[in-house]
């Protein structure tokens, strides 16, 4: 089996009400942006891939197409560990057909991806609940819309505003009690010194973790950090590939660990990074880019094939006002079944597709 052809389509899909507007402390927006990638083989196989491209202003989908062609065309699709070695392309890119690639190998074995990946460990993946800053009333009212939905952890934004960062929190605490567990991150928006005083002022509220409240670098800063505080430090923006990952361990960094496909390389560094923590005993969370039904699936495969990714994983994904795969990933009691179709077990809708294409 060979890949015949490549096809890399930016798309913009609106977001609905609580997720939109998602406001953080650097934008706000209400739509997702990210590039679809399907790769078909010579043998009639179709396999399909998502990475993000949010916020990106100089982002061309022709571009990316042509790299993706002019790199994969003729190459075996199957051999996973051959292409994290040979290819050159961008990390982003190189995850969006990596994720392609994978589902291509489920479909051509008949089996689903977390199959592939060693075994399914959970049949059921939690997924965290996700809204940007909201304020003290705002945070109440969607903590207890997401209660009623049957979410039982919420991840917030932050960084803004300290204050404005204790009283979300508050809102919440107010509205839902214990019900939810909460996590916020406020995307290296303080200083280490800012961050143990934002620390100080969260303890009463029994946060899951405070997630990269600090600058990705230097790793010692977060080391100095989780020495203040009884609050737990959890990195995101540190992960950046497997060997990353390491580094945070050894520098006692963290206690909870973040990677996304799109900036780790694709599902194979998010699985390395899983067995890593699985034998430090630091949980993994699969990290949200504001996803699409491909990449969703990927998180799925991925959390439900390693025991690190113990805990909820973010997720947008009821936020979407569509989707351009056949048939939406369904969400019940804040949780996503396994599937049992092969490979990622979804299809692209080409003309969903063509409906949010972004010219670019």
């Amino acid at each position: 089996m060979r890949v015949s052809n490549v096809f890399v389509t930016v798309v913009d899909v609106p977001q609905l009400e609580p997720i939109a507007p998602y406001r953080s402390h650097v934008r706000t927006s209400s739509t997702t942006r990210s590039a679809i990638v399907q790769v078909e083989t010579d043998e009639g196989l179709v396999g399909w891939g998502e990475h993000n491209v949010n916020f990106l202003e100089e982002i061309s989908g022709e571009q990316m197409q042509k790299r993706a062609h002019d790199w994969l065309i003729g190459r075996d699709p199957l051999n996973i560990n051959v292409f994290h070695r040979d290819c050159p392309l961008e990390t982003r890119l190189k995850s969006g057909i990596e994720l392609a690639l994978w589902d291509l190998v489920g479909k051509a074995l008949k089996v689903p991806l977390a199959v592939l990946l060693g075994g399914i460990v959970r049949a059921k993946v939690e997924v965290a609940a996700c809204m940007g800053i909201q304020s003290y009333e705002r945070a109440g009212e969607i903590a207890a819309h997401y209660v009623e939905q049957g979410f039982g952890t919420l991840k917030t934004k932050a960084g803004a505003n300290m204050d404005e960062d204790v009283e979300m929190v508050r809102g919440v605490r107010d509205a839902v009690g214990d019900k939810l567990k909460l996590r916020i991150d406020p995307n290296r928006a303080y200083s280490p010194e800012e961050a143990a005083e934002l620390c100080r002022r969260l303890e009463p509220y029994d946060l899951e973790y405070l997630e990269q409240p600090i600058p990705a670098e230097p790793l010692s800063d977060a080391t100095w950090l989780r020495s203040q505080t009884k609050v737990p430090i959890a990195l995101n923006e540190s992960v950046t590939d497997p060997s990353s990952v390491i580094d945070i361990l050894r520098a006692d960094a963290a206690a909870f660990i973040l990677p996304d496909t799109h900036i780790a390389g694709g599902i194979l560094p998010c699985v390395i990074i899983g067995r890593i923590c699985e034998a430090a005993r630091i949980p993994c969370i699969m990290h949200c880019g504001h996803d699409l039904g491909p990449k969703t699936a990927a998180m799925v495969h991925v959390a439900a094939a390693c025991s690190a990714y113990s805990l909820a994983n973010d997720t947008t994904y009821f936020g979407l006002e569509d989707d351009i795969i056949t048939e939406r990933i369904k969400i019940e009691s804040g949780c996503i079944a396994v599937t049992e179709k092969p490979g990622l077990g979804i299809e692209g809708d080409p003309e969903r597709i063509a409906k949010y294409k972004v010219d670019c």
